[in-house]
């Protein structure tokens, strides 16, 4: 508990600092409102309308989330298969390496163009953007066994799934951990990314409408929402994780 206060109140410090020095910005600078708003512009104009910034934001995390869950478990099978199948791994390996070789937004128009403007193209897009960090992870992980583990597994005999189960999961979960930690953070990308491209709502939607209508505070205010959402997430999944893998040691 004295450690968590301590996390917070580190937190705290470290973001009244940081407004502290974008006032001051503003100030020294005498930067516009359309250019840079301050501070409490970006707070005004969330109090202003918080019910519709926050139903915005509802659209965002539930698109990211489900990308997430699902990203998630689409990585982790397809490294198990990866691993378990040679034909599946020369005929999976390629399609793995091009999905995360191209350019982020040439996909999205493509997965508009065939899912449409709702939450489905956007969490597709999560997932794509997730995908290859869970993938490589815990696929290298199932590989790079301790090889004392190896000779252990190949003098009792056992079965290449009590092997998996016993030996190798153990033995990667750290690796699938780190995966999904990336994917915490990057999961909000393809959500955000989606929407930009076509979208009926979520952050990135405002975001679009507020910066051609010059609002940069109620950009600033979806801007802030989302970077809020992505400290949350990856706070949640680093503590999920750290009692994942307990048993590793943190230096």
């Amino acid at each position: 508990m004295r450690a968590f206060l301590g996390k917070i109140l580190r937190f705290c410090v470290g973001l009244m600092l940081f407004l502290l020095c974008w006032e001051g910005i503003v100030r020294l600078f005498e930067l516009p409102n359309f250019m840079l708003p301050s501070p409490v512009r970006v707070v005004d104009a969330f109090a202003r309308q918080p019910s519709f910034l926050l139903y915005h934001a509802s659209l965002t995390l539930g698109e990211t989330l489900l990308g997430f869950v699902f990203g998630v478990l689409a990585g982790a099978a397809v490294a198990l298969l990866l691993w378990a199948s040679p034909l599946a791994r020369r005929g999976l390996l390629p399609v793995v390496l091009v999905t995360q070789a191209l350019p982020v937004f040439a996909i999205a128009p493509i997965l508009v163009l065939w899912l449409g403007f709702g939450l489905t193209s956007k969490v597709v897009m999560a997932i794509l953007v997730i995908f290859f960090a869970v993938t490589s992870s815990f696929y290298d992980g199932l590989r790079q066994m301790e090889p004392g583990l190896v000779d252990l597994a190949r003098l009792y005999r056992v079965s290449r799934l009590r092997e998996l189960w016993l030996f190798r999961l153990p033995s990667a979960l750290p690796a699938l951990a780190s995966g999904i930690r990336i994917a915490a953070v990057f999961a909000p990308i393809g959500a955000v990314v989606g929407e930009w491209v076509g979208a009926k709502g979520g952050l990135a939607f405002i975001m679009l409408q507020s910066n051609a209508r010059m609002q940069t505070d109620v950009m600033f205010a979806a801007l802030i929402l989302l970077a809020l959402m992505v400290l949350c997430l990856r706070a949640i999944v680093d503590r999920v994780t750290r009692w994942l893998v307990h048993w590793q040691a943190e230096t």
